[in-house]
């Protein structure tokens, strides 16, 4: 029989250990003498108390590891179990949001994606606002730890490329893996205490500071007002950009940089294949609005610079309502979107390395058609890709296809229009934040749509950070049976 107590009792503890985290913004609000404090005490307690029950329940079902059918359920069941306990602040507090809206607001906080259904932020609670950056905080760490340790075990949509350089290899010159998560931990700290002082050099406020911070680092993109970043548009649009930036390089790279090897972050292939399209993007981006407004170039380049790294890095982070740079740009965007970060980084969306190895593999068929008779192996950094990993990465592509077709399929059904239907479902499958167009892009939000949409969006969501078929396979039968 399947035991799902290990399960139950890992979800548990992460449940308790949301719990305690809401004492923080609680004790923010009662340091500004504000009676919503309460609302996170009462959270608190909740989560704390039905955690810990919980854990104890499953506790004599603990074992050495878990089984393969045990790590799927974990992993999908952390990211559905924490955004319920994590609403609970949202719905009793000064929001007042219903269920669905709350749920949704804190499946998009845990997932990183930065979709927000709230409106009047400026004037929120200042525990309210740190809860939705500690949300974000909190998925950007907990999705480098499922990237490194469960995706790559777990062989999903071609992440097992990275687990022998994550750990065998790398544990000849450094500690065991857990070590490397314990390094990770520290590094994902240090870059926000060095992100938040930054911006509090440039003269945010301490509290907008942490929170931006918090989730800028994750590349989640909520922010503490309702014009999103455009609220510190200058120099501040540089320190935000090197920021998401660095959180959306492999942070394994990180850990083998604090242990002598200073040249790993440059020599990662699709370290060098991200910075290049970035690049690449913004010097074309930055000829395009120079020809269209005429504005200073410093300003173009400036605003390029800063949404296209919010959007590829999947941060969602905008600083001007950038459906008003032309048709080009708009679909551009869209394109951008689906790009994606590093894997083993907080980014989300495809990642480069699937490119980088579809195009490997699009290449050796080329020249096999040119050369019948010839022997040619596509290769990933200088090493053959076995035809395993090619077959999870066409996979993966084949499912995001479909799965954003049916997402789009499903928005349209409920009455949205097609560019707010199939811009939604790219921005939540591939964790971005906003859309395009009036409803959900940049100057708007997702208040407005009806609850079916906010279920469907909140579900491509989860399914969209966790790689997609790290979702699909629970619900089959060969699941269930093995």
């Amino acid at each position: 029989m399947f035991d799902l107590r290990p399960v139950g009792y890992v979800i548990g503890l992460l449940v308790a250990i949301l719990g305690l985290t809401m004492f923080l913004p609680m004790l923010i609000d009662l340091a500004r003498g504000d009676e919503h404090w309460l609302v996170f005490l009462e959270a608190g307690l909740v989560t704390i108390l039905i955690g810990g029950l919980v854990a104890l329940c499953c506790a004599n079902g603990v074992q050495e590891g878990l089984t393969i059918q045990q790590t799927f359920l974990l992993t999908t069941g952390v990211w559905v179990a924490l955004p319920i306990f994590g609403s609970l602040p949202l719905m009793i507090g000064a929001t007042e949001l219903s269920f669905t809206d709350a749920y949704f607001e804190a499946m998009s906080g845990m997932t990183t994606t930065g979709s927000t259904v709230i409106t009047g932020l400026d004037f929120l609670p200042h525990g309210l606002l740190l809860w939705r950056g500690i949300l974000q905080w909190l998925g950007g760490i907990g999705i480098i730890v499922v990237a490194m340790v469960f995706l790559p075990e777990l062989r999903v949509g071609g992440m097992q490329i990275f687990r022998t350089e994550a750990f065998e290899t790398m544990g000849k010159i450094l500690p065991r893996a857990t070590e490397i998560a314990k390094q990770i931990s520290v590094i994902y700290i240090a870059l926000t205490m060095a992100c938040m002082l930054c911006y509090a050099a440039l003269g945010m406020s301490a509290f907008d500071a942490t929170v931006h911070a918090l989730t800028t680092i994750s590349t989640g993109g909520f922010s503490n007002y309702d014009a999103s970043f455009g609220t510190f548009s200058g120099h501040m649009e540089y320190i935000a950009s090197i920021f998401m930036i660095l959180a959306a390089l492999p942070f394994v790279r990180y850990v083998q940089l604090i242990n002598g090897h200073p040249l790993s972050i440059w020599q990662d292939v699709q370290v060098r294949g991200f910075l290049w399209t970035i690049l690449v993007l913004v010097v074309i981006s930055t000829v395009v609005l120079t020809t269209i407004f005429p504005h200073h170039w410093e300003q173009s380049m400036r605003e390029a610079l800063f949404n296209i790294t919010s959007i590829i890095s999947g941060t969602g982070y905008a600083s001007v309502d950038y459906m008003g740079w032309g048709p080009f740009m708009i679909s551009l965007f869209f394109f951008i979107g689906l790009i994606g970060g590093c894997a083993g980084s907080t980014a989300c969306s495809v990642k480069i390395f699937r490119y980088q190895l579809l195009f490997a593999s699009i290449k050796v068929q080329l020249q096999r058609i040119r050369t019948p008779h010839g022997v040619f192996v596509p290769r990933y950094a200088g090493r053959p890709i076995d035809q395993e990993t090619l077959n999870s990465v066409i996979s993966f592509f084949v499912f995001f296809v479909v799965t954003l077709g049916l997402v789009s399929w499903g928005l349209a059904l409920t009455g949205l229009d097609m560019i707010t239907a199939v811009s939604g479902a790219a921005t939540a499958i591939a964790n971005i934040g906003p859309g395009l167009g009036d409803r959900i892009g940049p100057a708007g939000n997702f208040a407005g749509l009806n609850d079916t949409a906010k279920w469907i969006l909140a579900i491509a969501m989860l399914v969209g950070r966790l790689e997609i078929m790290a979702v699909y396979v629970i619900f089959t039968v060969p699941f269930w049976r093995a």
